[in-house]
């Protein structure tokens, strides 16, 4: 990403933060923010089209992957911790405001800091997960299953399964994954979307009794890097960033949803955003897709008072998947951003 200049800094606790930069100092900022298991240049199709003097643009490595730092104690993926560094990470770069942009565990994150913190923000955007799902912990997530895909007695925690088997067995879902063929995991991962799973059971919703994620993908056949939505450049990056710190710190996001619960009970406004959130909601998403997941989209509306919703036909990395769509979007609802400023 030569269009970018990188650079770290350390927090008060003593970890540190890689990220990348772009665009105008003077451009309003737009922080995008990665999650499981990706790294900042998960983003490049969109820190290439935002950097123009209009934006800074600014994607840092999270907690545990790329060129940040890896700590082994679970506690420090908590969001307490996580949003405390980005409250951190603007102040030390001289931002006021942004306009925050996650995607997967980054919404959680993300979502976390707009309900502690909602004097940072211009507006929130959201990848695949919505505002007020992931941050507020696993059982109420569980609480927002579509039990007419997912009937009670067959399937108690919905898709949700594969986080339960994280909590319960973390030793085993970290084995799961760290001895899985890496160059084959990472290409699994990041394939495109298959129609035709679009509304039935999710593999995840199986994993107690499947085994962890990486033991079920192992049985897939590998699959060459073209039928992937993946360049050369990201490809060997991920491989890089899971050979340096492992698969313990893409786990820990997994293991705070008791702290993470509790830390929500401090929200501000009750978590009610009074300013612009944008949901990208990518439809062959099996996991979070409020088009399966109907009470979660009831609960999104009454949190974000002025919510915008954007549908696109993609699985989960709806950024690498369908990038001109995302930006496309993010474009849509920026503009009318700066109209209403």
């Amino acid at each position: 990403m030569d269009f970018l200049t990188a650079a770290s800094i350390t927090h008060p606790n003593g970890e540190t933060t890689h990220y990348y930069e772009g665009g105008s100092k003077d451009g309003t900022p737009l922080i995008f923010i990665h999650g499981w298991p990706d790294i900042a240049q998960s983003w490049h199709h969109q820190l290439k089209h935002f950097s123009s003097s209009k934006y800074r643009v600014l994607a840092p490595d999270m907690r545990g992957y790329g060129g940040s730092s890896a700590p082994k104690d679970k506690r420090a993926y908590s969001l307490e911790v996580l949003t405390n560094e980005l409250v951190d990470f603007a102040h030390q770069l001289g931002i006021q405001k942004a306009i925050w942009v996650g995607h997967d565990w980054g919404c959680g994150v993300v979502n976390a800091l707009a309900a502690h913190h909602p004097e940072l923000f211009l507006g929130l955007a959201v990848l695949a997960v919505p505002y007020r799902s992931l941050e507020l912990g696993l059982d109420f997530m569980v609480a927002h299953v579509n039990r007419d895909i997912y009937p009670k007695e067959e399937y108690p925690y919905g898709q949700f399964e594969y986080q339960v088997k994280y909590e319960r067995d973390p030793e085993d879902s970290i084995r799961g994954l760290s001895d899985a063929d890496q160059s084959k995991l990472v290409k699994l991962l990041h394939t495109p979307h298959n129609p035709a799973h679009y509304g039935k059971p999710a593999f995840t919703s199986r994993s107690l009794r499947d085994g962890s994620m990486g033991a079920q993908l192992a049985s897939a056949p590998d699959i060459p890097l073209e039928y992937t939505f993946l360049d050369e450049s990201l490809y060997k990056a991920l491989l890089e960033s899971h050979k340096k710190h492992g698969w313990f710190p893409p786990t820990a996001y997994y293991l705070n949803h008791d702290v993470n619960a509790e830390f929500a009970k401090s929200e501000v406004n009750g978590g009610v955003l009074e300013f612009p959130v944008l949901y990208i909601d990518a439809k062959h998403d099996a996991i979070c897709s409020t088009t399966t997941l109907p009470l979660a989209a009831e609960t999104q509306k009454r949190a974000a008072k002025l919510l915008s919703y954007e549908l696109i036909e993609s699985g989960h990395w709806v950024h690498l998947e369908k990038p001109k769509e995302t930006n496309e979007a993010l474009e849509k609802w920026l503009g009318a951003i700066q109209i209403q400023k």
